[in-house]
């Protein structure tokens, strides 16, 4: 394949929906499978996609433990889906196609992008403990820590233009995971001082209204809930629970 017109992954695509079904039609007796490159690259993707789930599933837990709480490493983790389009954005504005190495910079963008989220969460959780409403925790939340998220997205996106920019045959391996992670950062650090607040407050939303529908559906009746107990057998006593 002249990868200088197409992509290797493209013509193994175009061959398996296109040419392999007439094939497999006319020909009966004929199997196919893959080989060399194209197998070693859809191995790989299997093991990135494992250790991609395996990866969140510990992050998970890593911030599940320390914030007791199962619901706050949610809102955290929110910010992941938007670092993966931003780093699919930054490909098409350089005019790189998806590889291999370019899931390894989203794999490893997971971990990254919660930092700026984690930071907001954490003011959000000490300001309530001062005393502080959950709204006005929120909104504090972006106006305290912006300057300290938007400096370490900036610094971290600046440290990885000159890979980007590097034009020499050696960095063309790598320049796909720097592109994953550089926009990626870029794009979910906007995002986190916007949705991370809002998520927390619809959180705190969800459980008021969960915990007055469950407050409302086990409440009893005071006006009819009575009760007889009898001592003894020979006692009646009638006690009104309210």
């Amino acid at each position: 394949v002249n990868k200088e017109k197409v992509e290797p992954s493209k013509v193994v695509k175009e061959i398996q929906e296109d040419y392999l079904p007439i094939l497999s039609q006319k020909y009966h007796h004929v199997s196919t499978s893959l080989d060399g490159g194209s197998l070693d690259e859809q191995n790989a993707l299997v093991g990135l996609a494992q250790g991609f789930f395996f990866a969140l599933f510990t992050i998970f837990a890593l911030m599940a433990i320390p914030l007791k709480s199962y619901s706050q490493p949610l809102i955290i983790m929110s910010v992941i889906p938007f670092g993966i389009i931003g780093a699919l954005f930054g490909h098409f504005i350089l005019g790189l196609s998806m590889s291999v190495l370019s899931l390894c910079g989203i794999v490893a963008l997971a971990g990254v992008v919660v930092n700026d989220s984690l930071i907001l969460v954490d003011f959000v959780n000490r300001a309530r403990e001062q005393g502080l409403s959950i709204r006005n925790a929120a909104v504090d939340s972006g106006c305290y820590r912006f300057r300290a998220i938007i400096l370490t997205s900036l610094t971290t996106f600046v440290g990885l233009v000159p890979i980007i920019m590097e034009r020499s045959l050696q960095a063309q391996i790598v320049i796909p995971m720097a592109t994953s992670l550089a926009f990626g950062i870029l794009f979910s650090t906007v995002v986190t001082l916007i949705l991370v607040p809002l998520l927390y407050i619809i959180l705190d939303d969800i459980r008021k209204t969960s915990r007055r529908f469950f407050t409302w559906w086990w409440k009893p009746n005071t006006n009819e809930a009575q009760a007889s107990i009898t001592q003894h057998g020979s006692a009646d006593i009638d006690l009104s629970i309210k």
